[in-house]
């Protein structure tokens, strides 16, 4: 049995996770993975890396903030794959804000036939979040809306 490599290349590690070579990057600039670097200034991840790829996309899905992730991996090993403990004792961590997240869809579903569809929500009654215009006081815009991140992979 061949015996596999304890770190890999970052094609080797884009086509394993299927994540483009430039989020990969932004990811390391970002923080939230790490490479050594060769002797040819090339880098290599440790075999690990790709569960810790795998769970930021994972939480990305789910609607977590690069922000977020990144504070949920400072608390995991970056020497070994984290364990099904670390993952379990994660995504207890989550559950309350994933079910407050599912709460709001599912209250916004129910709602938006009232709605023009326009994105604003500062619409002078809006029985979504903005009745009697009380955000008009804090300018224009779409201020109840979180700000979609910018980058982001």
């Amino acid at each position: 049995m061949t015996k596999l490599a304890d770190h890999l290349s970052i094609g080797q590690v884009s086509e394993r996770s299927g994540v483009p070579h430039t989020a990969l990057r932004f990811y390391e600039d970002r923080g939230l993975i790490s490479s050594e670097r060769s002797a040819g200034n090339q880098r290599r991840y440790p075999r690990s890396i790709l569960r810790r790829i795998a769970f930021i996309r994972a939480a990305q899905r789910v609607g977590l903030s690069l922000e977020e992730i990144s504070a949920a991996l400072a608390t995991l090993p970056k020497d070994h794959a984290p364990t099904k403990a670390d993952w379990a004792r994660l995504s207890k961590s989550w559950q309350e804000e994933l079910d407050a997240r599912i709460d709001a869809l599912q209250r916004l579903r129910d709602r938006l036939t009232g709605c023009v569809g326009c994105g604003c929500l500062s619409l002078r009654v809006c029985g979504l979040y903005n009745q009697d215009d009380q955000m008009a006081r804090f300018g224009p815009g779409a201020r109840l809306l979180k700000p979609v991140s910018e980058g982001g992979a």
